[in-house]
């Protein structure tokens, strides 16, 4: 069976014929078809799914294909896979709802992005069936992205502003939660006086060239952003030896520190560094971590040792 009736008000028992319930169902499959969308249903027990056509059309499916959930999830993007998981046990667990815009990519090769509403259907105490719309949200995905993305971008130096950041620190961004293990935080030295003897607009070349210069040496990194005036971040991947962390970092120091070419003058670049660890065997805390890489670069900067590591 591939059609499902979703929408509860055309569930009219024996106030409608057989004929006049079908012409329903076709009627509300074709206006579906036409916002992108279709309904589902999932028995819980055996895990059977039950899909309208919209639905098919959405994984790239074709109607007389068998459904098998376990291969259905495998379309999903692992963290997708993962977040959707979570969130059915917990509405299966407690009988209730969820929604979630889920990453998937097709056997077509092609990626879609898919909005889930979900409810569960109950009885004698327990979550028999789960039930609900999915609809292509792609396209509007890809605009919010893009809208996003320009305004978390530091239009000076090319690399994220402090909103960016921020979302880290929020912990709103899973991405980046799950491939943080180091936090760098960079402080330009005596830019004032640069902006002083030169003018702005050197100071502003400076700025450009060093967002320029963290993008080329920390490729691995999952947000590099301006924090503040002259203050910049790196969040690094997971380590499995903090030793050699630093030493790679302190490896990059010169490609950061050289001197920028501008209008015939060479302008000094120097900044202060401040690194600091997520502890082995602990979850990351942005905010922890943010202090203790701030504290390494307070005292890097008061001690005009330049690097400072804090674990």
């Amino acid at each position: 069976m591939n059609k499902i009736l979703a929408p509860k008000a055309f569930d009219r028992g024996s106030d409608l014929s057989v004929g006049e319930e079908a012409n329903i169902l076709e009627l509300y499959d074709q206006a579906a078809s036409l916002a992108a969308m279709g309904a589902w249903s999932c028995d819980i027990e055996s895990e059977r799914l039950a899909w309208t056509g919209g639905v098919f059309e959405l994984f790239g499916l074709l109607p007389e294909q068998p459904l098998e959930r376990q291969s259905i999830v495998e379309l999903y993007c692992e963290q997708s896979r993962e977040l959707l998981e979570r969130k059915r046990s917990h509405a299966i667990e407690t009988g209730g709802a969820f929604s979630l815009d889920a990453n998937i990519v097709r056997p077509d090769g092609e990626e879609r992005w898919i909005r889930i509403k979900a409810a569960t259907r109950s009885s004698g105490g327990r979550a028999r069936t789960l039930y609900g719309m999915k609809q292509d949200i792609t396209e509007d995905h890809t605009r919010w992205e893009a809208l996003r993305a320009a305004a978390e971008l530091d239009p000076l130096t090319g690399v994220g502003n402090r909103a960016r950041f921020q979302r880290f620190l929020d912990q709103q961004d899973e991405n980046a939660q799950d491939d943080v293990g180091a936090l760098i935080l960079f402080d330009m030295d005596e830019f004032k006086r640069l902006n002083d003897l030169w003018g702005h607009s050197a100071g502003d070349a400076c700025l450009a060239a060093f967002g320029e210069r963290l993008r080329n040496a920390f490729p691995e990194a999952s947000i590099i952003a301006r924090i503040g005036g002259d203050e910049f971040a790196v969040l690094g991947p997971p380590v499995s030896s903090t030793h050699e962390a630093e030493i790679a970092v302190r490896s990059r120091l010169c490609s950061l520190r050289n001197p920028v070419p501008w209008k015939g003058e060479l302008l000094p670049l120097n900044v202060s560094i401040g690194l600091a660890f997520v502890a082995q065997g602990e979850g990351l805390d942005p905010q922890r971590l943010f202090e203790a890489a701030d504290k390494a670069l307070y005292i890097a900067k008061r001690e005009a040792s330049n690097f400072l590591v804090c674990l």
